[in-house]
């Protein structure tokens, strides 16, 4: 039995995993004008790649041949477009002309992209689920 579809969607529940993980970090610093580093947090974004496993010699085989075995995250890298700025030269963390930089996320984007990865998580266990029942099925026949 190959085992190669429970690999894949498991893999790409893991990679959902840490999407959704890191769209709720750009929620919750949405209004974040001071981090560690002095500035406002900077919006953050997975990366994700299909690989092909290196570990057994079917494995490499299907590497040859093209075949994805699992989604790997590659990391996390943060957004480069520039700050929101505001004038509000009451706020604590206002420059001396009395702006203030705001982070770079748009909370409906965000939103967007969290809906996106719960469907592409529930899709990786509609994936996995239906591979197990198939298992089953093949098992009963044998009996």
């Amino acid at each position: 039995m190959d085992f190669n579809t429970f690999t894949i969607s498991a893999s790409g529940m893991e990679a959902q995993r840490v999407r959704l993980n890191t769209i709720a970090s750009n929620l919750a610093n949405v209004n974040t004008t001071k981090g560690v580093n002095g500035e406002a947090y900077r919006r953050k974004d997975v990366v994700f790649a299909a690989m092909p496993e290196q570990s057994s010699f079917g494995s490499i085989l299907s590497a040859a041949t093209g075949e994805i075995t699992h989604v790997k995250v590659m990391g996390v890298v943060e957004d480069e477009k520039p700050f929101k700025v505001v004038y509000d030269p009451k706020h604590p963390d206002a420059n001396k002309e009395g702006y203030v930089e705001f982070p770079n996320i748009n909370s409906i984007e965000e939103m967007v992209n969290m809906l996106s990865a719960i469907r592409s998580y529930e899709a990786n266990v509609t994936v996995f689920n239906a591979s197990k029942s198939m298992a089953m099925k093949a098992l009963e026949i044998g009996r």
